[in-house]
């Protein structure tokens, strides 16, 4: 067998181990459902760090408020926003008494003597959004703390099905991936492979019966602990510098022995992360260099990697015109199309994919420059602790 031969192999032996995992998580990714929690009913804090968020947050807001759960309250921390954030949210509040509003991060951190590295006023090593959920951790009243982002879109009855989930898992940490609403085409193209990657790389099962770290993922737009296991695994304060800090809790989680179980929204926790080709494109590469372990090598691998199983077939497919090259491409057609099913995403933008890894690439080299600038810019800050 020669080198084509393998490299054919080789993309073929990849894509059958990515589509029964997929397969699978289809069957088994357990989805949020409109369901009443148990009693006793746990006191709620729902926790929102917030930095020039005043175009969506008013919406956030008064979603959040409506939910019909009998025993919560809402913190939101205004992190030095100039947009107008702050007066958003007071004004989608009405004065409601569940509603925390929460300023001048450079004045409290300075007042409990932690020093500071920055203008912006962050104590030394900490990024803003983890010094952020820190202070709100530290003010929260409940014993399920749910810390969201200012762009997640909350319907009816999804606070209650989610403490309904926590309950019945007996999760110390359950973390939903929102369904993500996509309208631009650098949205439509880019935001589904989130999907992707955790439908067809990391089976649900191993997550939530497997003790490995390596079988642990997050995401920060939702994640549920019960008090007792943040404090445990040292909450922010344990990640204070990282980029990634869902997944770094999400790891922190297992290595302490404790239970951690991932869910879908369904419809239920939806979220728009970005709404532009730049916006996806600074967003998507300030994390993907932490997610390889900040290694440009590992960066560089996976890379190739999309390249060969997603490309390569459709060279092999002009070159040849053969059956096996149409089934690789048929292959990561089907895959890229399940994942988009499951989680409520555009079927005929599968038909895409090449062009997908194309803008990962591009992607992949902004952080790759960033890196030598001396690491991404995320709304004004150098997002490096």
């Amino acid at each position: 067998m020669n080198g084509a031969q393998l490299l054919v192999v080789f993309v073929a032996v990849a894509l059958l181990v990515m589509g029964l995992t997929a397969v699978l998580n289809t069957f088994t990714f357990p989805r949020l459902k409109l369901a009443r929690p148990d009693s006793p009913l746990p006191n709620v804090s729902l926790l929102i760090p917030a930095r020039n968020e005043a175009a969506v947050i008013g919406q956030t807001v008064r979603a959040l408020l409506a939910q019909d759960y009998p025993h919560f309250e809402l913190l939101i921390l205004d992190d030095q926003s100039d947009d107008g954030t702050a007066a958003a949210v007071r004004a989608a509040a009405q004065g409601d008494p569940r509603l925390q509003l929460l300023t001048a991060a450079r004045s409290l951190s300075l007042s409990q003597g932690t020093p500071t590295s920055s203008p912006s006023g962050l104590p030394a090593g900490w990024l803003g959004k983890n010094w952020a959920c820190h202070r709100l951790a530290q003010q929260a009243s409940g014993e399920l703390l749910i810390f969201t982002d200012a762009d997640v879109q909350w319907r009816p009855g999804a606070l209650a099905a989610l403490v309904t989930a926590v309950q019945q898992q007996q999760a110390d940490l359950l973390t939903v991936w929102p369904t993500q609403e996509t309208l631009t085409w650098s949205e439509r193209l880019i935001v589904p492979l989130v999907a992707l990657s955790i439908f067809s790389y990391l089976p649900a099962v191993g997550v939530h019966y497997l003790p490995w770290p390596t079988f642990a993922a997050a995401n920060g737009q939702c994640l549920a602990f019960r008090r007792a296991a943040y404090e445990r695994v040292g909450g922010h304060a344990a990640v204070a510098g990282s980029i990634i800090e869902d997944i770094t809790l999400g790891r922190r989680i297992k290595q302490a022995g404790l239970r951690l179980r991932m869910y879908d929204g369904a419809g239920l926790i939806a979220c728009r992360m970005y709404d532009s080709w730049t916006a996806v494109r600074h967003g998507f590469a300030k994390n993907i260099l932490a997610g390889h372990g900040s290694s440009l090598l590992f960066l560089a691998a996976s890379t190739l990697f999309h390249w060969l199983v997603f490309v390569m077939p459709w060279v092999w497919l002009l070159q040849t015109r053969a059956l096996w090259a149409l089934l690789l491409v048929g292959a990561g057609l089907a895959i890229r199309g399940l994942t988009a099913v499951a989680t409520c995403q555009r079927l005929r933008d599968s038909l895409f994919m090449p062009l997908s890894v194309l803008l990962m690439t591009i992607i992949a080299g902004q952080a790759v420059w960033w890196r030598g600038r001396g690491g991404p810019v995320w709304k004004g800050r150098q997002a490096t602790a």
